[in-house]
């Protein structure tokens, strides 16, 4: 079967069908609904892909309201393929619509449109070619969605509480050619005291600890005459815009930056650090505190070499930290929550015992251990064939310091597809996925299905 020539002719339903899911604005929300409990539009999403699923024949069944799948074929054991439809928010600087679906220049921009909707789809599409092919299944194949992959995975927690775990299984959501090596993810938070002392009103930065903040508010009881040239100095140092901007109590001050994913802060621009950075020679008090302890560990640093937590090995690379939400207010809190991605080898639980920064408390929310797959097992040697047949390029074994679908399997794999060369823009303005690999990769991901599946 000739998968790419078959993916090119449903292009155009491949394309529309990643519009009509980038469309649902499926950003995390609980109000408290449980029939909706990461928000209407996410519980929108997972619905969108049960009804695609119950009309095209497949076994349908929807868990909790937070995950469902799709399942085909026969046999006793199961291949899962695990995808999510909750994005992060959009944030700020997009020159397209986020929610639009636009195609431009061999691009679909959109959130979701390569973290993680353009893949999850490119993997529905193919596993229907396969089925759609007549081939017999060996094995059954369930496609699992997700929907809280952005902030916890809670999600997949619940799924598989009642549900079978895969004899195998891949996550269509990091890149290609296969990552069977995944960094620990934990989420610090730090404390420090928040007194009504000092200049320091009000201090926001950050949404999740996954991205890198694009943007950061201070509220200080400066009067902007006091502040405004140095503020924009700064900024046309650091090559940031900025608004300075006087008030009742002073002066707001904001930076704007550059998100990226968590999994290498230096690929973005951290807006809360530079306003800490600017600030901390400027007020005084606890709030001075605050901002000192986010230049003096952050600053030029995503490595811990300041926090005495710098961590490498030659499978995965770099420990990273990406200080992601950053909270002051006087009299109330102060605090900085890290997303720390550990090298698959770092003795985390020896490294973090000996952790300590005077005044500050240390809590470790939550620690999702790395995830390895041997090289030599045959699932690996399985889709290293796929990937090789379809592209005719080496299928070299990769470690990222994202977090995927596939450390909640016994046996799973993060599969693409962003390709080797791709720049990386999830969790960036202007996210797209180029048109042509997206359809490569539909038929990578078919021919994957049909050797796992049915030969």
């Amino acid at each position: 079967m000739d998968w790419q020539q078959e993916a090119e002719r449903r292009k155009e339903e491949l394309l529309s069908e990643l519009q009509e899911l980038i469309a649902i604005p499926s950003v995390l929300s609980e109000d408290g609904n449980p029939d909706a409990p990461y928000g209407k539009e996410v519980r929108q999403a997972l619905d969108w892909f049960l009804e695609k699923g119950d009309r095209a024949g497949f076994k349908v069944k929807n868990i909790a309201n937070v995950a469902g799948h799709l399942e085909t074929g026969e046999g006793p054991e199961l291949l899962g393929i695990l995808g999510h439809v909750d994005v992060v928010p959009a944030g700020d600087g997009w020159t397209k619509e986020p929610f639009g679906g636009e195609i431009a220049d061999g691009k679909l921009f959109g959130r979701g449109a390569i973290d993680d909707k353009g893949p999850t789809i490119a993997a529905w599409m193919a596993l229907n070619m396969v089925k759609d092919a007549g081939f017999e299944f060996k094995r059954r194949v369930r496609l699992i969605i997700g929907t809280d992959e952005e902030s916890g995975f809670r999600c997949v927690e619940r799924y598989f509480q009642t549900e079978e775990m895969p004899d195998i299984g891949f996550a269509p959501d990091a890149d290609f050619p296969i990552i069977n090596a995944e960094k620990g993810i934990a989420d610090i938070k730090y404390t420090l005291g928040a007194a009504e002392t000092g200049e320091l009103l009000e201090f926001t930065s950050g949404e999740r600890t996954n991205m890198v903040p694009d943007r950061a508010v201070a509220r200080v009881a400066l009067e902007s005459g006091e502040i405004d040239a140095a503020f924009r100095k700064f900024c046309e140092m650091e090559k940031v815009s900025g608004d300075c901007t006087p008030n009742a109590d002073g002066t707001v001050l904001t930076v704007y930056g550059k998100s990226a994913h968590a999994m290498e802060p230096d690929a973005g621009v951290n807006a809360g650090i530079l306003l800490a950075k600017f600030l901390q020679d400027k007020v005084s008090g606890d709030g001075a505190e605050f901002v000192r302890f986010i230049a003096h560990y952050f600053s030029g640093d995503s490595r811990g070499r300041k926090l005495g937590l710098s961590f490498s090995d030659e499978a995965s690379g770099d420990t990273t930290f990406n200080a992601g939400i950053m909270r002051f207010k006087a009299g109330e809190r102060a605090d900085v929550r890290v997303s720390m991605r550990y090298s698959v080898s770092c003795p985390f639980d020896d490294l973090v015992a000996g952790h300590r920064i005077d005044g500050v408390e240390m809590d470790i929310l939550s620690n999702s251990r790395p995830h390895h797959v041997d090289a030599a097992d045959p699932f690996i040697q399985t889709l290293q064939q796929a990937y090789e047949k379809q592209t005719g390029e080496p299928a070299e074994l990769l470690a990222i310091g994202g977090g995927t679908y596939a450390r909640v399997l016994d046996k799973g794999v993060a599969f693409g597809m962003l390709f080797p060369g791709e720049p990386d823009v999830a969790h960036q303005a202007d996210e797209f996925v180029d048109i042509d690999n997206l359809v490569k990769a539909t038929a990578i991901y078919a021919e994957a299905i049909y050797q796992l599946a049915c030969k």
